[in-house]
């Protein structure tokens, strides 16, 4: 029932003209200006609507001209260029000044087509980017691997040139670096350049150091136990006697003999 419907359905549906293609073997070696519209309003043409008004001055045998003083459906000629194309619009008239245009058919080399609006143009060219779109993830979800360890990769090896391409961008890349890391000279030399420039700025010392290594100065000049200058001391030894500051330096303890 549901298969009779839709059969139904489709049968009554209009039919697609921007699929459709009509032509003539007889008349289309004698196609002009004068005769493209006897040609175009052929019975045999799905394009054509037989209930318009070029219809009813053919059959009173009336010239084109009368079409203005008509009112309804008529096809009109709009662009000649000749010896291949030419352009017929369908439209409605109102009045002798006044016609609403409904389609527009063209024909190349004697075989009629109807030219689509831009809707079906947008649509259409909407469709097959997304098409291409749509192919091009696929495609590239397929060379997709995972591994815990790296994560997630490329592998081409299944697509040959997609394989030579990679691996010849590897070689490109690797090329590049050499070029960038420069010879064993120019390392050497920068190498001695920075240590050259180290030895006349040495970097500042942090604040810290500094008032640490000015704390003695403020005290005064205490002798040491031993004759030494406290000061003298501070300096000779540097930061190394704040690390040793405050640790026991007592002996350890004689064993006794049993």
């Amino acid at each position: 029932m549901a298969n009779r419907q839709m059969a139904q359905a489709n049968a009554n549906a209009p039919e697609n003209h921007l699929r459709l293609s009509w032509h003539d073997t007889q008349m289309m070696a004698t196609l002009s200006p004068q005769t493209v519209m006897d040609y175009f309003c052929r019975k045999s043409n799905p394009f054509y609507d037989h209930l318009c008004n070029n219809e009813t001055i053919r059959m009173q045998r009336l010239g084109p001209e009368h079409l203005h003083n008509m009112i309804g459906l008529e096809y009109i000629l709009l662009h000649v260029a000749e010896p291949i194309l030419y352009v017929i619009r369908k439209q409605h008239r109102h009045n002798p000044s006044e016609a609403t245009p409904i389609a527009d058919y063209y024909i190349i080399g004697g075989t009629v087509y109807k030219a689509p609006d831009l809707a079906n143009v947008i649509n259409a060219r909407i469709l097959n980017t997304v098409v291409n779109l749509q192919s091009a993830f696929e495609e590239a979800s397929s060379y997709a691997r995972y591994h815990p360890n790296k994560g997630y990769t490329w592998d081409f090896s299944s697509n040959k040139v997609l394989s030579d391409k990679s691996k010849a961008d590897k070689k490109d890349a690797s090329a590049v670096k050499d070029e960038n890391s420069g010879t064993l000279f120019q390392k050497q030399r920068v190498d001695m350049l920075l240590a050259e420039l180290l030895r006349k700025f040495p970097p500042p010392i942090p604040p810290m150091l500094q008032n640490l290594q000015q704390q003695p100065s403020a005290v005064g000049d205490e002798m040491t136990p031993g004759g030494i200058n406290a000061t003298e001391m501070n300096n000779a030894t540097g930061p190394l006697d704040i690390k040793t500051e405050g640790v026991d330096m007592k002996p350890p303890p004689e064993k006794k003999s049993k």
